[in-house]
């Protein structure tokens, strides 16, 4: 197995697979492949298995692409972002959000990983289910924007708005605190609560949270009078289209 990651902006994954070998993704992420490669989409282990992993944020669907000679297969992130590409060895781990799975080799198990503390669920947001990926193989994770990756050193804790917590080891503790401040709360703007995430351990940040994206161009909606945006004509109309395409793809279960 041989892949190539492309672009800088809108990248792509291109996997080559020998004879018998098999990536799986879940649906709506193949860009293209040769007619070397069989496809078989499947609720991965059952609908009981499926639905869980739709409560992380998954889909009840993957598909498996399974080469019957020399395959080639491509796969492309929904939104802006850097492709990672992750050599996980037999049970080793890694905990995502829900949107950053993109593709694996077929002996890398999806999973929810359900966090210890009630409040990262309450209050994080995203933080309380998300999904964990565990090796032997090679997964291909998708974070939004650009990708900053910190080592903490034990006991050493890093306050994170929740939207730019990508990925980390299990090691890193993972725990919500609220925003200290009454005049932070009221008018930074960054909501209520932090991530805490606490070492040891290894981890990716992302620049731009899909939410952020979202919210900066709704902005421009007709209609909307904060943003400069026209209200009216092909700018208006195509801005619409944008953006109902943009939140269709997040309220359509699988986000990347």
């Amino acid at each position: 197995m041989r892949y190539a990651i492309s672009g800088t902006v809108m990248q792509t994954v291109a996997i080559d697979l020998e004879p018998g070998e098999t990536v799986y993704s879940q649906t709506n992420t193949m860009a293209w492949m040769n007619d070397a490669i069989d496809m078989n989409t499947h609720t991965g282990g059952g609908f009981l298995a499926g639905l869980a992993r739709t409560f992380g944020g998954g889909s009840l669907f993957v598909t498996d692409f399974t080469a019957t000679g020399a395959g080639h297969v491509a796969f492309a992130p929904r939104f802006p972002g850097t492709i990672v590409a992750a050599q996980l060895q037999a049970g080793q781990s890694l905990i995502c959000r829900k949107e950053t799975f993109l593709v694996a080799e077929k002996s890398v198990t999806l999973e929810i990983a359900w966090q210890k503390r009630l409040g990262a669920g309450f209050f994080g947001g995203d933080g309380f289910i998300l999904q964990k990926v565990t090796g032997p193989g090679i997964v291909w994770l998708d974070l939004s924007g650009e990708v900053v990756e910190k080592d903490l050193a034990p006991g050493e804790r890093l306050l994170v708005h929740a939207g730019h917590v990508g990925v980390f080891e299990p090691s890193v503790g993972f725990d919500i605190q609220m925003m200290r401040g009454f005049k932070n709360i009221l008018f930074g703007g960054e909501g209520l609560f932090l991530a805490t995430l606490t070492g040891p351990g290894h981890l990716w940040l992302q620049s731009m949270p899909i939410i952020n994206l979202a919210e900066e161009i709704g902005r421009y909606l007709p209609g909307r009078t904060d943003g400069g945006g026209s209200s009216g004509g092909l700018a208006a109309t195509g801005a619409a289209l944008g953006v109902a395409g943009l939140l269709g793809g997040l309220l359509g279960g699988s986000e990347s």
